[in-house]
């Protein structure tokens, strides 16, 4: 155990979105607890979850934030967009009408949040691709090609078997970290998604009062 109260430098705030049933609670388990949710209810309103990783050397706690998909609560969880550092918006390769659901998401997420924040798309479900393809409605070339013309991160994932879950939390992570070393993102505004070095108990985000900056 730390001797401190924090043992670590950074806190970053994420938000997951997408439609219902792509899997994004499951993700959010997988990450944090190593775990798959094979019966995971559909999120209502919010869910919310930790985890200190290491980014170049540096001690990063992630505050995740999994929003709800369905419509009916969309202006509830679009509260949490502002001040994310980090967004994973996700779509399930075996149905195409959340992957055709994705403009509207993305719409959403550069609209509410920072031009600095960090969106990574990903595919889930990608152990349900069998070898004809018969399961799988979206392809990876389409789906790669929608996040190289906007500009998004990519990477097809299994929140069932773990498969590249860590790397895209974790990718997201260096990119907002490489954002901070270069300048591109400041720290003493409110919406950055970022705090650095708390300064006392208490002081992580809450989803309706804004972090401190005095």
């Amino acid at each position: 155990m730390s001797a401190g109260p924090y043992n670590y430098e950074y806190i970053f705030k994420y938000i997951i979105i997408g439609d219902m049933g792509v899997g994004k609670s499951c993700l959010l388990h997988q990450f944090t607890d190593k775990k798959f949710m094979a019966d995971c209810p559909h999120t209502i309103g919010v869910e919310f979850g930790t985890r200190i990783i290491d980014v170049a050397g540096q001690k990063v706690k992630l505050q995740i934030w999994d929003t709800a998909g369905q419509e009916r609560f969309r202006a509830v969880t679009r509260s949490y967009y502002r001040g994310a550092a980090g967004a994973l918006m996700v779509y399930d390769i075996t149905r195409r009408s959340t992957y055709n659901h994705l403009s509207s998401w993305l719409t959403d997420t550069r609209t509410l949040t920072n031009p600095s924040t960090v969106i990574f798309l990903i595919g889930n479900k990608c152990d349900l691709d069998s070898a004809d393809g018969s399961q799988r409605d979206v392809t990876y070339e389409e789906a790669k090609q929608f996040a190289d013309e906007n500009g998004l991160m990519f990477v097809e994932a299994s929140a069932k078997t773990g498969d590249n879950v860590e790397e895209a939390f974790l990718e997201t992570a260096k990119k907002i970290y490489q954002s901070i070393q270069d300048g591109r993102l400041d720290l003493n505004a409110a919406e950055s998604g970022v705090q650095h070095k708390p300064p006392q108990l208490g002081s992580d985000f809450t989803p309706n009062k804004d972090p401190c900056s005095c």
